[in-house]
C-alpha cells in the first residue's frame, strides 16, 4: 500500500551556481519536475510514495533513479526510453530568488509514456494520485494520464492535482487552457497560483477565480499558494487565508510542491474524508504546508532544498 503515487515528469533542473573565472554563468544539475518533488517532500515527511513515468536511458536518467531510490520513493514504474531523452530544464532566478524556465523538451523521454505503460494495481494500491498538467501537453503521455485518472476515479483514489502552467511547453494557450481543464474535471485537490487562476478564469481575484472552478467543477478544496504571503483556500464549506512566513530566500523552485507535499501529508494523517475536516484542521493544515513551502525556498534547488519531518517541526516551534 501507498500513500500517495504520483505520474509525471522527473527530469534534471540546471539551478545557477556563480560565474567561472571567465565571467560565463555556472549551473548545477540538481534534480527536479515537479511531481517528483511532491514525492519527495512527503517521503521526507515519512510517508510511503511511488513514481511512474519515464526518462532516458541516459546518465542523467540514471542519476534521476538514483534520487527517487534515495528518497526511498517506488521506482518500479520508472521506465527507460532508449530513444529519446531525459528532459532537461534550465532555471534562470531573478534578484528576489523568483524562477522562469526553458526547456529541452522536443520531446522529451516524460511524455512518451504510453497508456499501456500504466500499472492499474499501483493506483489501486494507493491512499493518493497526483498528477500535473505537464503530463497533459504531449501524446502519448497525455492518454496515459488520463488512463491513470481513470483508474484512480474507479477505485476511489483521492486525487490531487497541480495545473502547472508552463507556457514555453504548450503548443497554443488554448491548447493549454483546454486541457488544463480537463484535469479539474477528475481532481478533489487543487493547488494552484494566482498566475493560473487568471488564465483558468479570468479573475485575479482569489476568491471569485476559486468560487468559479468549484461551481464548474464541485473540487472539494482549491489552495491558491501567495508565495510569501501565504496562501488562499476554498472548501466546500467556505473559503479563508493564512499568512505565509518570513524567510531568507535563495531559490523558490520546488516550493509550491513542497507546499502540496505538506497538504497531502496533513490529509493522510488525518484520516477521513476531505468534506469531513474541520475549519480549525485546514487552517492547521495549511499553517503546517506553508512551512515545508518556505524552509524550501531557503537553499538552491528543488529536491535537495526540501525540510525533512524534523526541521518542520522545529521551524513551527520556534515561529508559534
Amino acid at each position: 500500500m501507498f500513500d500517495v503515487t504520483a505520474l509525471g515528469e522527473v527530469l534534471i533542473d540546471f539551478t545557477p551556481s556563480g560565474h567561472s573565472e571567465k565571467g560565463h554563468v555556472l549551473f548545477e544539475t540538481n534534480p527536479g519536475g515537479a511531481p517528483a518533488n511532491v514525492l519527495v517532500a512527503l517521503s521526507r515527511l515519512n510517508k510511503k510514495t511511488a513514481f511512474i513515468g519515464k526518462v532516458g536511458h541516459d546518465q542523467f536518467g540514471l542519476i534521476l533513479k538514483g534520487v527517487l531510490e534515495d528518497q526511498k520513493i517506488d521506482t518500479s514504474n520508472l521506465l527507460f526510453s532508449k530513444t529519446v531523452n531525459t528532459t532537461l530544464a534550465f532555471v534562470h532566478l531573478d534578484e528576489k530568488g523568483d524562477r522562469s524556465f526553458s526547456f529541452y523538451r522536443n520531446p522529451g523521454a516524460d511524455i512518451m509514456l504510453e497508456k499501456n505503460e500504466i500499472d492499474e494495481d499501483t493506483i489501486k494500491q494507493s491512499r493518493i494520485f497526483h498528477f500535473g498538467s505537464l503530463s497533459l501537453t504531449n501524446e502519448p503521455a497525455a492518454t496515459a494520464t488520463i488512463t491513470a485518472l481513470e483508474y484512480a476515479k474507479k477505485h476511489n483514489v483521492t486525487i490531487s492535482y497541480d495545473p502547472n502552467l508552463r507556457t514555453p511547453l504548450w503548443r497554443s494557450l488554448d491548447e493549454a487552457k483546454r486541457q488544463i481543464l480537463k484535469g479539474f474535471e477528475y481532481a478533489d485537490i487543487v493547488k494552484i497560483s494566482e498566475e493560473e487562476l487568471e488564465f483558468l478564469t479570468g479573475y485575479r481575484d482569489v476568491i471569485k477565480g476559486t468560487e468559479v472552478l468549484q461551481e464548474q467543477f464541485g473540487t472539494a478544496v482549491i489552495f491558491v499558494t501567495l508565495g510569501p504571503v501565504g496562501c488562499f483556500y476554498r472548501n466546500i464549506q467556505g473559503y479563508a487565508s493564512k499568512k505565509g512566513y518570513q524567510v531568507n530566500v535563495v531559490d523558490t523552485t520546488g516550493a509550491g510542491d513542497a507546499f502540496v507535499g505538506g497538504v497531502l501529508y496533513q490529509i493522510l494523517e488525518r484520516k477521513k474524508p476531505l468534506a469531513h475536516l474541520t475549519a480549525s484542521e485546514f487552517e492547521e493544515m495549511v499553517t503546517f504546508a506553508n512551512a515545508v513551502g518556505a524552509l524550501t525556498t531557503e537553499g538552491k534547488g528543488g529536491i535537495p532544498s526540501i525540510p525533512t519531518i524534523e526541521q518542520v517541526e522545529r521551524f513551527l516551534k520556534k515561529n508559534s
